[in-house]
């Protein structure tokens, strides 16, 4: 009886296990051969044979590059932690060289790049003590250490364009709205190491939904307490933005990070009733249920991207992937 009972278990187990199946098709996984030697761009080309986000990735560049052949319209949005690190120098390259048509982007994407023209921040640890960094005047983001003369540096570069920003609105009666209030920072910064001082000379604009925030906000908050009716128009400045969408052949959105980059963009892409091609990368997880961690399906869903465009959300390091990704798209 035993044996007659283990021999149904082994056959059960069998079956289940060693189940019989249709041949899976498509792409065959495999990585780099580093027998053949080192080629970067093969490497970088493996990586849509490899799985994961590395195959995720790959998707990416090939739609980037589908934006550039159909020439796209192209909305580039990056969060300011990525200006902070050295991928400032990769953003003030696309905009040097007009690979993308407008930028967003969130107060501290617009000051630090502008204080970087002032003076250095520098690398250091992620488990610095935040005591010790305070007594000595040093702020920490992330693993990047920047001192707080960068930001009294600031005020006195920024005061004096406010300045010049409340005396043209006294006298045309009209008030600035960000992106210009933006190009004129880039203007007087004069420092071609500058994203704005680009965006300014080629006439990118810069926009900014969070314009109040950061250090941006500090001044202009320090500046009303003298010019009580100055007004910075984020009305005129929406409109406007909202604007570049209507008409467009073809619509690409290329966003880095989440948040209110990310939102500002697809919405305004809804108003078209949805981009052509979208790009994300970053690591929001969407199990709250928020715009900054949703994936392209829950934008076509609103009609921010279109149902039959190409998309692609990728987890990982902006700071790695995104310099690879110009360098196989962009600057290739």
């Amino acid at each position: 009886m035993n044996k007659k009972n283990n021999l149904n278990k082994e056959e059960t187990a069998r079956k289940n296990l060693l189940r019989e199946s249709e041949e899976a098709s498509g792409t065959k996984i495999e990585g780099y051969d580093f027998d053949k030697g080192v080629d970067y761009r093969k490497i970088l080309k493996s990586f849509s044979s490899t799985g994961f986000q590395a195959s995720l990735f790959a998707k990416a560049i090939n739609i980037v590059n589908k934006m550039i052949d159909k020439n796209a319209f192209i909305y580039l949005g990056y969060t300011s932690n990525m200006v902070s690190s050295g991928l400032r120098d990769v953003f003030r390259y696309l905009v040097k060289n007009k690979k993308v048509d407008v930028v967003v982007t969130t107060a501290g994407g617009i000051e630090e790049d502008i204080i970087k023209c002032l003076g250095n921040f520098v690398l250091g640890e992620f488990s610095a003590s935040g005591r010790k960094l305070r007594e000595k005047g040093i702020n920490r983001i992330g693993n990047i250490f920047v001192s707080n003369n960068r930001y009294v540096e600031f005020e006195e570069f920024f005061q004096k364009i406010l300045e010049e920003a409340y005396l043209d609105q006294k006298k045309t009666g009209k008030p600035i709205i960000p992106s210009e209030l933006i190009w004129k920072m880039g203007e007087k910064i004069n420092d071609e190491r500058s994203i704005c001082y680009w965006a300014w000379k080629n006439k990118i604009k810069i926009h900014c939904p969070a314009i109040l925030d950061g250090a941006i906000g500090d001044n202009i908050y320090f500046f009303k307490f003298k010019r009580k009716d100055f007004i910075l128009d984020i009305a005129e400045e929406i409109k406007e933005f909202n604007d570049t969408t209507i008409g467009l052949e073809k619509s690409g959105v290329l966003i880095l990070g989440s948040g209110v980059v990310k939102h500002c963009i697809l919405n305004a892409n809804m108003l078209r009733n949805g981009a052509d091609y979208a790009i994300y990368i970053n690591n929001s997880q969407e199990f709250d249920g928020s715009d900054s961690g949703a994936f392209p399906e829950e934008a076509v869903s609103w009609g921010k991207i279109l149902p039959e465009a190409e998309s692609i959300k990728v987890f990982g390091d902006v700071t790695i992937l995104f310099p690879l990704l110009v360098a196989e798209t962009f600057a290739k």
